[in-house]
C-alpha cells in the first residue's frame, strides 16, 4: 500500500526515508514495515511536527498525527502489510526464513518500491534489526548510492523514522480492528485484546479457539512458542505412505503409519536427493510409472 497521490515535484530532489515496523513481537495478526520519505530540506521542519516512537504515544494522537502526515504534501509513506500466514509459512518450511530475514526482505522490499517510483532517495535510517553492521552493509551492497543509518532506538532518534513507525503501528492496527475470521466455528468472538503473548484476554482467546487437529485461526501466527504450550492438547496426526525397504520394495501390506516428524523434516539436502533421485520413499504413483525428478530437460 502506497499514498495515491502522484509523484510531486520534491522528490527529484535529493530525499530520506525512514523504515520501522509494528508487530513483531505479537502472536495474533500481521506484522507491518511502514516508511516515510522526503526532500532532505524538509528535515528541519520535519522535526518540528511532534513524530515520536508509536509505542510512547496513545492511540488517538497516532491516528490524529497519522492523518496529520496524509494531509502534509511535503510527505509520502508506503506499507508492506505481511499477513500471518506467510509469517507462518516461512519460518515453519523445510528451508526456514527467520523473522530477522522476513524482515529484511521487506525494508529492501519498501526501498525498491520507492526507487521505483521515480524517488531520488539519498538517506535511509532503519531500526537494528539483528547486527547493526552487518544489516548496514547489506542495504549498502544492494542500494550503493544510499546512505544507510542503522541504529537502536532509530524510531525516537530520527523524526523520519518516528513518523514510519506510527504509518506502521496505525496500519496494523487498523488491520487487526478490521479484520475478518475466515473460520466459521461456533462460539469465535473478536475479543483478543493485543495480541502480545503476555496479554490475558489473548491468552483466554487463543485457549478459546484452539481446535485438536487445525490448531488455531489463521488470525494466529503457529510458528510463535506461544503456540507451542498448546500443542500437548493436540492430536498426532498420521497417515498412511508407502512403505519401501532399502532395495526400493514395499512389505507386505505396503503402507505405514508415518508422523510429520518421521518425514524428512530433519533429514540432510543430500540425502533427500538421493532418496528422490532414487525413487524410494517415493509415493507408489510416480514409481509406478517411472517418473523421476528432472532438473535438466
Amino acid at each position: 500500500m502506497v499514498s495515491e497521490a502522484p509523484l510531486p515535484e520534491w522528490a527529484t530532489e535529493p530525499c530520506i526515508m525512514g523504515i520501522d515496523e509494528a508487530g513483531r513481537g505479537p502472536v495474533l495478526g500481521p506484522m507491518v514495515y511502514g516508511c516515510l520519505y522526503c526532500a532532505r530540506s524538509y528535515q528541519d521542519t520535519l522535526a518540528t511536527l511532534n513524530f515520536a516512537d508509536s509505542k510512547t504515544l496513545k492511540e488517538e494522537k497516532r491516528e490524529e498525527l497519522f492523518e496529520n502526515l496524509k494531509a502534509d504534501e511535503s510527505l509520502r509513506w508506503a506499507v508492506d502489510v505481511i499477513d500471518p500466514r506467510e509469517l507462518s509459512s516461512k519460518m515453519l518450511k523445510r528451508n526456514k526464513i527467520n523473522l530477522n530475514e522476513i524482515s529484511h526482505d521487506s525494508a529492501i522490499g519498501l526501498i525498491t518500491r520507492v526507487l521505483g517510483m521515480g524517488v531520488l532517495l539519498t538517506e535511509v535510517y532503519l531500526d537494528t534489526v539483528g547486527d547493526a553492521d552487518k544489516y548496514r552493509i547489506k542495504l549498502s551492497e544492494r542500494f550503493p548510492s544510499i546512505k544507510f543509518v542503522v541504529a537502536k532506538k532509530a524510531d525516537s532518534l530520527y523524526p523520519v523514522v518516528s513518523g514510519a513507525s506510527i504509518v506502521a503501528k496505525v496500519t496494523r492496527d487498523r488491520a487487526l480492528q478490521e479484520w475478518v475470521l475466515e473460520e466459521t466455528a461456533e462460539n469465535m468472538h473478536r475479543k483478543f485484546g493485543s495480541g502480545y503473548p503476555g496479554d490475558p484476554d489473548t491468552k483466554a482467546w487463543l485457549d478459546h479457539h484452539k481446535h485438536s487437529v487445525f490448531g488455531f485461526p489463521t488470525l494466529v501466527r503457529f510458528s510463535w512458542g506461544t503456540c507451542t504450550s498448546y500443542s500437548k492438547d493436540m492430536v498426532d496426526v498420521l497417515w498412511e505412505s508407502d512403505k519401501t525397504d532399502e532395495d526400493g520394495g514395499s512389505n507386505s501390506s505396503g503402507k505405514r503409519q508415518l508422523k510429520l516428524s518421521n518425514v524428512g523434516f530433519t533429514s540432510s539436502k543430500r540425502k533427500t536427493e538421493e532418496i528422490e533421485s532414487s525413487a524410494k520413499g517415493r509415493c507408489k504413483f510416480f514409481q509406478a510409472r517411472k517418473l523421476e525428478q528432472l532438473t535438466h530437460f
